[in-house]
């Protein structure tokens, strides 16, 4: 007789979805769901499949256990990669005054521009992490005004590393772009990443730009961009203004030529916060728009139009593929310190990116360090990076460890800390996990019910 595995369930309308500990799942109905409590005989090929998952072993369980932690291993590669992801914040200033902005500052006056000292400071901390591969990307505020550091941060790392393979990002609104950064991101082989949060009514309702139209002014840099066949990626943050506007939104990628869209819901920090009353919504209201702008896509793609969403993407790729992705936010524990540094512009050194943009809320709990007195070990084993991996490793919070979709998700405790005022989230289902259930739960049906959908989907990730 067969023996049960450790899973979690969830009773759907009709049957249950179970998963396990590295992954895998299953549809059950209800009538078989019981069989398998009961450890009942089995039909022989839901048998056969919930061998090959691991929901049931026959045999040794000492083997099997063997087995299964190799598995495990497999979906935690992330862990064994030290601190790859190292952002830049090489200014706070701004020339756009985002209606959710988390980071930025409008005071021109002030000087909130990274110096080169701090740059090469920042540069041979990240430099020091063990990982052969390292990714350096540059924010802001708006990352452009301070083009000389991003410049200096690029050839000084090229000068000093020593067989690591360095891959360079800009996050940045494009409007000053020059003709002499273009050639500098084509030469150093920089990829670009924009904010497009739809068509130009909801572009410059979101990120208004003084006495400018801002949609233009970003839309025109893009053109130039692919123009000179540079790829330019974009993600889009949704607002209360976008949520009766799916169409509008996915037809503005659509038509300026790319290929995936990162639909965010808004993070309450920073403005955004501030704002929320006037911007925000919650994960119902989210939920509904984001289902309506998947159908969307779907459609499209049906039409034989390739466009992809961004957590959906992340999502499938561990569903569909069991495949470890490192993405920060949804990983366990998450990749605070461990996985990325945020080095501010005046030497500061965070946790991460939204461990930073607390601190411009007046929290410095993810502060690790600065660049003036610390080195890439003592940021390792301060008592911050470890408090970051404890309160994320979901696999041991107690509501998180009974959900369905562990394998799946991950927890923030930055954005816990900021709403809960304290790291272990203290409000189950809230508006984050809310988000991120529903996803998962539309995505589900999905996969047990539109094989067609399926395919376009794999198409996405494979």
């Amino acid at each position: 007789m067969y023996k049960l595995n450790y899973f979690n369930f969830k009773e759907k309308e009709n049957n249950y979805l179970i998963t396990n500990d590295i992954g895998k799942y299953a549809f059950l109905s209800k009538e078989d769901f019981k069989d398998l409590l009961q450890r009942k005989k089995l039909k022989q090929e839901l048998k056969i499949e919930l061998l090959q998952k691991g929901f049931i072993y026959e045999g040794s369980g000492e083997i099997f256990a063997t087995n299964q932690a190799v598995q495990l291993r497999r979906t935690k590669e992330y862990l064994l990669v030290p601190t790859t992801l190292h952002i830049f914040v090489v200014s706070k200033n701004c020339n756009f005054n985002c209606i959710y902005c988390q980071a930025g500052n409008l005071n021109q006056n002030e000087n909130y521009n990274m110096t080169k000292e701090t740059a090469k400071r920042a540069v041979d901390i990240a430099m020091d992490s063990p990982s052969r591969y390292l990714t350096f990307e540059f924010q802001g505020g708006e990352p452009l005004m301070n083009f000389e550091t991003i410049k200096y941060i690029v050839e000084y790392s090229k000068r000093i590393s020593n067989g690591k393979f360095i891959e360079y990002n800009l996050v940045s609104n494009l409007t000053l772009l020059t003709d002499e950064m273009i050639e500098f991101f084509i030469e150093n082989q920089v990829s670009i990443c924009t904010s497009i949060d739809g068509n130009r009514e909801l572009q410059n309702i979101n990120r208004p730009y003084k006495n400018k139209d801002s949609y233009n002014e970003t839309v025109n840099k893009i053109k130039i961009l692919k123009e000179k066949q540079i790829k330019v990626n974009a993600i889009q943050t949704t607002t209360k203004y976008s949520l009766n506007k799916y169409k509008e939104i996915v037809d503005e990628y659509i038509n300026l030529g790319l290929e995936s869209i990162f639909i965010r819901p808004l993070t309450r920090l920073g403005k955004a916060d501030n704002n929320w009353n006037n911007i925000g919504y919650d994960a119902e209201a989210f939920l509904e728009f984001y289902k309506k702008v998947l159908d969307y896509i779907i459609e499209k793609n049906k039409q034989g139009i390739f466009l992809s969403e961004g957590h959906s993407n992340i999502f499938l790729k561990k569903i569909l593929l069991n495949q470890p992705v490192n993405y920060m936010e949804l990983r366990s524990p998450c990749g605070g310190a461990i996985g990325q540094l945020a080095y501010y512009y005046d030497g500061n050194v965070y946790t991460c990116d939204e461990g930073r943009m607390l601190s411009e809320m007046g929290d410095d709990s993810f502060k690790v360090g600065n660049v003036y007195t610390n080195t890439y070990k003592e940021l390792m084993q301060c008592d911050c990076t470890k408090a970051m991996c404890i309160s994320s490793c979901i696999e041991c919070l107690p509501y998180c460890a009974t959900c369905i979709y562990m394998p799946y998700c991950g927890t923030c405790p930055v954005i816990n800390l900021a709403q809960d005022n304290n790291i272990f989230s203290q409000n189950p289902k809230e508006y984050r996990c809310k988000i991120y259930s529903g996803i998962l739960d539309i995505l589900f049906n999905y996969i047990e019910n539109e094989p067609d959908t399926v395919k376009i989907f794999k198409n996405w990730i494979m």
